[in-house]
């Protein structure tokens, strides 16, 4: 059997020819063929930071739960308080298993009173929809569907995003608080949904178009005529986990996973254990009554030369390895060698130095707060 009947075959969004006509390198992310960069990593992530960039995170998916019992059904399968969203407000949560562990981290959308969307990652998508629909499936009152197939999305992001966004839409993007979202026309189109979501650590928007390849084309284009005069440039997967690096957001499969619990990733303010009964909140009410995780997620700055990668060992001083690496990389902004980490609770205190094998050298690191990096907050 030839080797091409057996590869898998990659997905594509409706953006796909557009990447390769700009010269992007293409790599497999997730069973997805996706741009990891265009005109250089270090560029693309410094767009975001000085200016904006322009990400097809079209490969993300879409789930919303209808109906009068769909809130009863978001509280049910995912950690935050539903019920404090207000109709156009968003939060950050998560899908977990009875063990406390992480199916996946979703953002939570309430549309209307009984109307609620779920954005998931590319990559446990299928995963995640089947989750979703073993868990509530059969409850009455409240229909699954899975629309990630339906819409582009666009995630412009950086300091002048509003500026380059607010040539494209009749919206006044300024009433559009973070983690609030909106409809309005943008590039011609009705009823577009426009989120001030992201996950780069700066102010932006997620826009939400037909997934059709004309409209998609079209829209991306617009953006990036519109976003001209302040630098945009098209980024790809890698400036994007740099900047969520920086700015210390989760990635499934490295900082959360079917291994990790909530106490251990540090997100314990997104989970709402007082709200009542949820999946994974007795394991987790388990845990706390025990004295809490025996770990923790850290950040740690390199203090010796050297970059701690993903998965590489953290050690002690007498040589036993204690914990590992979970995201690691220069940070093109902070000029450092930053790194994500789990280290049991006793090397988890700010300053704590640890030893990181990078291949065949250690290197000291030390450990620091997260966030790396905050964004600055407006000038009044």
């Amino acid at each position: 059997m030839s080797s091409a009947a057996t590869a898998p075959v990659l997905r594509k969004t409706a953006l796909n020819s557009t990447h390769r006509h700009l010269g992007a390198k293409m790599v497999d992310f997730g069973g997805w063929d996706m741009p990891v960069e265009y005109s250089g990593l270090v560029a693309e992530h410094m767009a975001v930071r000085t200016g904006v960039g322009v990400f097809d995170v079209s490969h993300m998916g879409d789930i919303q739960l209808r109906g009068p019992s769909s809130l009863a059904a978001v509280q049910r399968i995912s950690m935050n308080d539903a019920s404090k969203l207000a109709v156009g407000q968003a939060h950050y949560s998560a899908l977990l298993y009875p063990q406390g562990t992480f199916v996946d981290d979703v953002i939570v959308h309430k549309l209307s009173e009984n109307d609620y969307l779920l954005v998931i990652n590319a990559g446990t998508r299928e995963k995640d929809v089947d989750w979703v629909r073993s868990q509530i499936g059969a409850m009455p009152g409240v229909h699954v569907s899975d629309y990630s197939d339906y819409y582009t999305q666009l995630a412009i992001q950086g300091p002048r995003a509003a500026e380059t966004l607010a040539k494209l839409t009749n919206a006044d993007l300024s009433t559009i608080k973070n983690y609030w979202f909106t409809w309005a026309t943008v590039c011609g189109l009705a009823n577009t949904m426009i989120a001030r979501t992201g996950y780069t650590g700066e102010d932006g928007f997620e826009i939400y178009v037909p997934s059709d390849e004309p409209t998609s084309v079209r829209v991306w284009n617009e953006v990036l005529e519109a976003g001209r005069e302040f630098g945009i440039l098209p980024c790809g997967l890698g400036a994007r986990n740099t900047l969520r690096l920086e700015a210390s957001m989760a990635l499934y499969g490295h900082e959360i996973s079917e291994e990790i619990t909530v106490f251990d990733a540090g997100l314990d303010r997104y989970c709402k254990l007082e709200k009542g009964p949820f999946v994974g909140a007795e394991a987790l009410n388990k845990i706390k009554a025990e004295g809490g995780p025996k770990r923790r997620l850290v950040g740690l700055e390199v203090i010796e030369r050297g970059i701690a990668r993903d998965g590489y060992g953290v050690f002690d001083d007498e040589g036993k390895q204690i914990g590992y690496v979970t995201s690691g990389s220069p940070s093109p902004f902070l000029k450092k060698n930053i790194a994500m980490a789990y280290v049991p609770l006793d090397f988890s205190a700010v300053d704590t130095e640890v030893v990181v094998q990078c291949r065949s050298n250690a290197v000291r690191a030390k450990v620091v707060g997260l966030p790396f990096y905050k964004k600055p907050k407006k000038q009044s």
